[in-house]
Formats: C-alpha cells, sequence, structure tokens
C-alpha cells in the first residue's frame, strides 16, 4: 500500500517539474525575443530628419511637446507645405491661442493652421489626420513629432492612409537620451515602453487586418460639417468602395493626458 501512494506522488513531482521547467523556458525564450526585438525598435528611431527639404500637401505636428509646435510653424514659414494640421489639441484651445504660443503670424494661422480636437492618443492622431487628409484629397504629409515616438506614428498613418506619402520629420527632446539609452534609466524607461505600444499597436492593426468588419467609419474632419462623412473617392477605406473597411479606434491602454490645457503639454500617447 504505502508503495502504490509513493508512486503517485513521485510522478506528479516530475509532472510539476516539467511544467515548471517548460514555463521559466517559455519566459525565457519570449524575453530573448522582446529583446532582439526592443534593439532592433532602437534602430528604427531616426537621428535625423532624411528629408528636410521636401515639400508635401500638408504637415501634421502631433502634440506632445513645444519643440514639435515650433518646428511645424517653422516648416509652414518656410512654404514646404499649404497646410499645418495640429492633431490631438485640447478641447478649448483655438487659434487665437497659437498668437500667444510663439508669436505666430496672424495670417498665417487664419489661412494655413488647422486644430484638431478629437485625438486623445496616437491611433487617434493617425485617425483624425486621415479624414482631414482624405477630405481635402491630399496626397502627401510630413509628420511631426519627437524621435523615440516617430516609428509608433509611422506604423498607425501607414496603417489608415496606405495611399498617402508620409515624410518623418523628428524633433529631439534634450531630455530624451536615445543614443545612450542604457545610461539613462528614464530614458530606456521611456523607449521601452514606446516599444510595448508599437507591439500592442502592430498586433491590433493585424487583428483588424483579419476582421474587417470591426472597424467604424472616420469621424467628421475637423474643418468640414458634421453631417458631411463621405472620404474622397482616392480613399481604398472609403464607405463607398469598401463598407467595413474604415478605421477604428480600438481598446487601447487610456494614457492619461496632464491637466493643463495647453498646446505645449505632453499630453497624447
Amino acid at each position: 500500500m504505502k508503495k502504490n501512494r509513493t508512486a503517485p506522488r513521485s510522478i506528479q513531482n516530475r509532472r510539476r517539474s516539467r511544467r515548471v521547467r517548460f514555463l521559466f523556458s517559455t519566459l525565457i525564450m519570449l524575453a530573448v525575443v522582446w529583446s532582439f526585438g526592443f534593439f532592433w525598435f532602437v534602430s528604427q528611431i531616426p537621428d535625423r530628419v532624411a528629408n528636410p527639404f521636401q515639400k508635401t500637401d500638408a504637415i501634421v505636428v502631433l502634440t506632445g511637446g513645444s519643440e514639435r509646435l515650433s518646428e511645424g510653424r517653422r516648416l509652414l514659414t518656410r512654404h514646404l507645405a499649404r497646410k499645418l494640421f495640429i492633431s490631438g489639441v485640447y478641447r478649448g484651445v483655438e487659434v487665437d491661442e497659437l498668437l500667444n504660443a510663439g508669436n505666430a503670424d496672424p495670417n498665417l494661422v487664419a489661412c494655413c493652421i488647422v486644430l484638431g480636437h478629437i485625438a486623445e492618443n496616437t491611433r487617434g492622431n493617425a485617425i483624425e489626420t486621415a479624414t482631414w487628409v482624405y477630405k481635402h484629397g491630399y496626397r502627401s504629409l510630413r509628420i511631426v513629432t519627437a524621435n523615440y515616438h516617430m516609428p509608433r506614428s509611422l506604423l498607425e498613418f501607414h496603417n489608415l492612409m496606405p495611399d498617402v506619402e508620409i515624410v518623418a520629420h523628428p524633433v529631439f527632446p534634450e531630455n530624451v537620451k536615445v543614443d545612450d539609452w542604457w545610461r539613462w534609466p528614464g530614458s530606456a524607461a521611456l523607449i521601452a515602453s514606446e516599444y510595448n505600444k508599437y507591439l500592442f499597436a502592430a498586433l491590433r492593426n493585424k487583428i483588424l487586418e483579419w476582421f474587417p468588419a470591426t472597424r467604424r467609419s472616420l469621424p467628421p474632419a475637423p474643418d468640414m460639417p458634421a453631417d458631411d462623412n463621405q472620404l474622397s473617392a482616392g480613399n481604398p477605406m472609403s464607405p463607398a468602395n469598401s463598407p467595413a473597411a474604415a478605421p477604428v479606434i480600438p481598446a487601447e491602454p487610456e494614457e492619461i493626458p496632464t491637466p493643463a490645457p495647453s498646446l505645449n503639454d505632453a499630453g497624447r500617447g
């Protein structure tokens, strides 16, 4: 009887040990894969502006830092685009506040700058911009955002606007040390967080490709009437061409904006 009771316990211990080893090996494998992906992601962060003089139909600034807004205005004054679209502006902030945020030319603000108040994260930036771009039939964009944020921004924008030429125009925050990230815990944590968000966005976009019926139509463009929500014929995601293929903002970890309603605050994920 003792042997009969002892044998099963020995077998159970061996099985438990195998499960622990399998779990531990899986975690190590995932960590190795994540690490290789992380180093690849760091290599994708731009260290310069590749096409500083190329003209585009519009410039898009993703809010999140004063240097982004000032760079967008500088590019507009150099006539590198006809319009400047600022995506993700806090509700309540209007065009006249731009006059007090860098001594912008009032005529330039009145004719050429459009604010988007809908976006609350990077996916929202892409959807808000895509709506505006297809409304006006633009075929090329220059995206202005932080260098560490550029890979995920390009991922989202290319996903929603595959037929639009997108020029990356990174700005380089002084407090983010991309080159020597391993020496700066704050920079390392920020880049790792951005990499995780990139992985989530890539997975979500792939799932939406598999299940296109889960998509919704684009919202009205910021400078268009709310009841005029038909996309241009050139938009491959137009409801007229593909009813189930318009973009959507899926569930994403909530990114809490800073409380101050200012264009210079970092409030977008």
